[in-house]
């Protein structure tokens, strides 16, 4: 077999040869050139840019609501300081009146359901300066953030109407079976307690595991105090059961907080 002996004829310049000003898409005296795809060099991508990280920085402005941030919690908080303002400095037989008929005891219930469960969520029992006024305000104002304004509705609706009718509905099958006198069928019943303490199990759900440990057993064991003095057993029995129900929302309401994140929260 020939073998060929190898050629010494001088091959023409390559572009790597070639001066630094001859060869295209080089600039003088920059070692490279890095322009949009598609122009000069083109083929080769630049590297992706860096991901600007979230701002950490603490915004305490973010506690309270706003209308256009908050819409729920801000005209709910109106609202409520509207009727305290009225149950505060009205006359107080009109006050009573008006309180007896938004109560939710079994009495009304019975009669007109729908109209005392969304009446009696128009009080704060104590007034705006009372521990749950100021859990409504902090509380839900976090949790719309988080959810959404009808979301955040949804949970304190959900508190409120089944921790009523848990508390409400034994006290009249015990009138019924006579363990109870009939007056407990006209308990004065309201206030928006049940759902604020909803709405508090719902946030620890989204919160750091840091944050919800202390969050859930401060409350807690706030709730087991008043229910151990045994002074309205009721309605301490309703809180524990309206934490329970936000407790038990939270894989709904961790679903809906990651679709508000959208692909950057994922």
């Amino acid at each position: 077999m020939e073998r060929t002996a190898p050629s010494h004829e001088t091959a023409a310049p390559t572009p790597a040869d070639a001066p630094v000003s001859d060869v295209p898409g080089l600039l003088d005296g920059v070692p490279r050139q890095r322009g949009p795809y598609g122009a000069a060099g083109a083929g080769v991508r630049g590297p992706a840019p860096a991901a600007v990280p979230r701002s950490r920085t603490l915004r305490p402005w973010r506690l309270l609501p706003t209308p256009a941030g908050t819409p729920f919690t801000f005209g709910y908080a109106l609202l409520l300081c509207v009727t305290s303002l009225i149950s505060a400095y009205a006359d107080p037989a009109l006050v009573h009146a008006l309180l007896q008929g938004s109560s939710t005891d079994v009495s009304h219930l019975v009669r007109t359901p729908e109209l005392v469960l969304i009446g009696s969520a128009l009080w704060v029992a104590g007034g705006v300066t009372s521990p749950f006024a100021i859990a409504f305000v902090l509380v839900l104002t976090a949790l719309e953030r988080r959810i959404g304004a009808l979301r955040t509705a949804g949970v304190f609706l959900l508190g409120h109407v089944l921790a009523t009718l848990a508390t409400e509905v034994p006290v009249g099958v015990a009138v019924l079976a006579g363990h109870l006198p009939d007056s407990s069928l006209h308990r004065l019943d309201y206030g928006v307690s049940f759902g604020v303490a909803a709405g508090i199990g719902a946030l620890a759900g989204l919160l750091p595991l840091w944050l919800r440990l202390p969050l859930l057993a401060g409350f807690g064991w706030m709730l087991l105090q008043d229910l151990l003095a045994f002074t309205d057993p009721m309605t301490n029995w309703g809180h524990l059961i309206a934490l329970g129900i936000g407790i038990a929302t939270w894989p709904v309401v961790r679903r809906w907080y990651t679709r508000r994140l959208g692909p950057a929260g994922g």
